[in-house]
């Protein structure tokens, strides 16, 4: 359709929404480089994943391959196409397979951000009449879509062009599905999580201008890289008023009209996406420019810098937190248990299912090798099970179970419009959870090092049988291992999903009587410090903090529940270091010396000796805790030790040795409190004295997921401060009962050996 009586009207709405989003970005753009340089300076890392992961673990090789049949839209008629899903997750369709063999140029490139499966022409239409509204086709008409078999796969999307493919079987339109739903999965997380001042800047200046449009919660369109959600951002504005002012002038009968007004939506849609990229690199070109004066400025007056935000935080907590600590009293503690247990259980189910397939695997993988020769097809199979988690037939049965994710009445109160947003979220860190042990499974004895296919380098260069033994004894430590990484994903999963729901309701529960009084506020930011702290910012911290204490109890609590499989967070892996050793096994730890009296120095010698493997694992309802734990570290000097050839204590032990600790804990309250959230791997517990402040419990952030991410990882920022009159208690390893390890060299583990990506070969599974 000629659109060119719209282009200048649509030129001008365009450059209006991105020239306030751009404001907003270069508000943003300050803040977030002030919390990376703050945090490069005193901030410390999160939990290290114990198994190894590839940075490019597909690079150069082909995902799914396969013919299927697509409907040519020009002609109106279904054309078999050769299609490929390379390592960037695209859809690459090729007029056959032989064109693909000879690297001719592909005949349709898709990225498929944003996009909806389908395998139902009749909800395909239901859509379609829903995008024009008094547009629906009589009955006995031809609808806008004939499939010439009874297994479609529709690409739907609310403002580009549609793909129309279909199969000629049940079984491999299920295939196909997986493969499409993996493409859009991996598609839709276009933002880079590793930029920690852009991806930031960005997720919260779109955030910012849609809160200022008054629109709250969880946006199922942010899905794609930069570009793609800035344009979808532009046509969430655009589409009404483009609706009103051509549908009415649409000819023809419903369905022509129908086909018409999707076409002319992919139109608008590429020239919105074209005005939008250049932009949006022109707005971050200027900021990067504007970066090492910047940065200057803050690494030079940080103290300044952050005394001012203090104090900023301090006056607009003493205003907003008592109405906010009402508001989630009454309105959203009664609610983080249910929405926490909705949560928990598909996710759970999700990761379990994640560890029975790599189970599944290597143990077929180990028969296969015993009873197909040996050595000579290791290589051949290790390379398959390193690239399972990327498999997306085999993974399906672990993405599926996210679809039982129901909050039913939560949804309609928190204002969340889709779970699609936490779905796709809990999947992808499915597959990154479940890359680690393919990556990381090296069966004792052998060596990744010289690998080719077909070729080994074996100690047991024998036949299968002699192999066995050294294929199945890998195992149970990666999966012992996959379990510490679960735990960590999934904790962490839990709470940005929590502040995600509640955080944006009690925004909009709070703005009618606190966003107003805000700009009295401004006057109290000095102007050389105005690009690095904003008030709407350090509103919504404050707002954050009156919830992050339940949040973070009810997460705690549910390590409790052993039928969700969640550890705790003091938690160190049982033979996590190779050179484990070294650490001296003979030496006790003195709990007594080591959290009571004043700290004393020791070399650092003395340390490594004192950092025994503590397993901190809920399962007192078994006979057995699975993983081994040392009774000995947890008595008090000069109790008898065990006999080493005792078995493991029995749950009866394990109370005991918690009553106490509980009785110890009520005649030392003087002591510092020592919290067991979220202790960074390899750091060790600090010596503290009683006038010290209690440590704060790390506020977990994801670029481009929590909807108000803290400014700043240190304890001016996140604790309340004393003239506030808020202090909050943190509970004692010696009032929960749990054990957090004071030296924790050892808890973070990287498995030996490499892992290399394949030589480029195809890949079909």
């Amino acid at each position: 359709p000629c659109l060119t009586w719209l282009c200048s009207p649509l030129a001008e709405r365009t450059g209006k929404v991105l020239g306030e989003f751009c404001r907003c970005y270069q508000e943003q753009y300050g803040v977030a480089l002030f919390n990376s340089v703050r945090y490069e300076i005193e901030g410390n890392g999160g939990p290290q994943a114990q198994l190894l992961h590839r940075k490019v673990p597909l690079e150069d090789h082909v995902i799914y391959s396969g013919n299927l049949f697509q409907y040519i839209e020009e002609n109106k008629k279904w054309r078999n196409r050769f299609c490929v899903v390379p390592h960037n997750y695209g859809l690459v369709l090729y007029e056959n397979k032989l064109a693909y063999e000879r690297d001719l140029p592909p005949r349709v490139l898709v990225n498929s951000a944003g996009y909806k499966i389908l395998t139902s022409v009749e909800r395909y239409l239901e859509l379609v009449n829903s995008s024009l509204p008094g547009v629906t086709p009589k009955s006995g008409h031809s609808p806008i879509l004939k499939c010439p078999t009874d297994f479609p796969l529709i690409l739907w999307h609310p403002y580009a062009r549609h793909y129309y493919f279909c199969v000629m079987t049940g079984k491999e339109q299920e295939k196909w599905r997986a493969v499409f739903q993996d493409c859009v999965r991996h598609c839709n997380n276009g933002i880079s999580e590793d930029s920690k001042v852009e991806a930031p800047a960005f997720t919260d200046a779109i955030r910012m201008y849609r809160q200022a449009k008054e629109q709250y919660g969880t946006w199922d369109m942010l899905c794609g890289n930069e570009t793609q959600v800035l344009s979808n951002l532009v046509m969430e504005e655009l589409l009404p008023e483009l609706r009103n002012t051509i549908g009415p002038r649409l000819k023809g009968k419903a369905p022509e009209r129908q086909r018409t007004w999707i076409q002319i939506s992919d139109a608008v849609y590429r020239m919105v996406y074209e005005q939008t990229k250049a932009q949006y690199d022109a707005v971050t070109a200027k900021c990067e420019q504007e970066r090492p004066q910047m940065e200057s400025t803050i690494r030079t007056d940080m103290d300044q810098i952050i005394t001012s935000k203090e104090h900023l935080a301090s006056k607009i907590r003493a205003f907003i937190l008592p109405k906010a600590e009402v508001c989630v009293r009454n309105h959203v503690q009664p609610y983080i248990s249910s929405i926490l247990e909705a949560l928990m259980t598909p996710t759970s189910q999700g990761f379990a299912e994640a560890r029975e397939v790599f189970f599944k695997e290597v143990t077929d993988m180990n028969m296969n090798i015993v009873n197909e020769g040996g050595v000579e097809k290791l290589a051949e199979y290790m390379e398959k099970l390193s690239h399972l988690a990327f498999h997306p037939v085999k993974m399906q049965s672990c993405y599926e179970k996210m679809d039982q994710l129901k909050l039913e009445g939560l949804q309609q109160r928190f204002d969340v419009s889709s779970t699609s947003v936490f779905k796709q979220r809990a999947q992808i860190h499915m597959r990154q959870v479940g890359q680690g042990p393919g990556s990381s499974y090296v069966p004792p004895g052998l060596s990744r090092q010289g690998w080719g296919v077909g070729t080994c380098s074996c100690k047991c260069a024998g036949g299968g049988d002699k192999l066995q033994p050294l294929l199945t004894r890998g195992c149970p430590l990666i999966l012992q291992k996959f379990d510490y990484d679960s735990s960590t994903v999934r904790k962490k999963f839990f709470r940005e999903a929590l502040l995600q729901i509640t955080i944006p309701f009690l925004l909009k529960k709070l703005a009618p009587t606190c966003k107003g009084e805000l700009a009295k506020f401004q006057e109290l930011i000095f102007e050389d410090f105005a690009s690095f702290i904003l008030v709407e910012n350090t509103y919504e911290e404050v707002v954050l903090q009156s919830v992050m204490k339940d949040i973070m109890q009810a997460v705690k609590e549910a390590a409790v529940q052993r039928k969700h499989n969640l550890y705790r967070d003091s938690m160190v892996m049982h033979n996590s270091d190779p050179n484990l050793h070294l650490l001296g096994e003979g030496v006790p730890i003195d709990w007594a010396e080591e959290h009571g009296g004043q700290p004393e120095a020791e070399p650092a010698t003395e340390k490594r000796r004192r950092a025994k493997q503590v397993v901190s694992v809920i399962q007192d309802d078994e006979g057995v805790l699975p993983y081994e734990v040392g009774a000995e570290v947890l008595l008090q000097p000069g109790s008898p030790k065990p006999d080493p050839g005792a078995p493991p204590s029995s749950p009866d032990g394990v109370e005991k040795i918690r009553e106490a600790l509980a009785k110890e804990s009520l005649g030392d309250e003087a002591e510092e409190q020592l919290t067991n959230a979220d202790l960074p791997s390899g750091a060790e517990v600090p010596h503290t004295t009683p006038a010290s402040p209690a440590p704060r419990e790390d506020v977990p952030s994801e670029a481009g997921a929590s909807h108000a991410t803290p400014a700043s990882p240190t304890r001016g920022a996140e604790t309340p401060s004393p003239s506030a009159g808020s202090t909050c208690h943190q509970p004692s390893d010696k009032e929960t009962g749990e054990v957090s390890p004071p030296g924790s060299e050892c808890s973070s583990l990287q498995l030996t050996g490499t892992t290399e990506s394949g030589e480029g070969v195809q890949t079909e599974f």
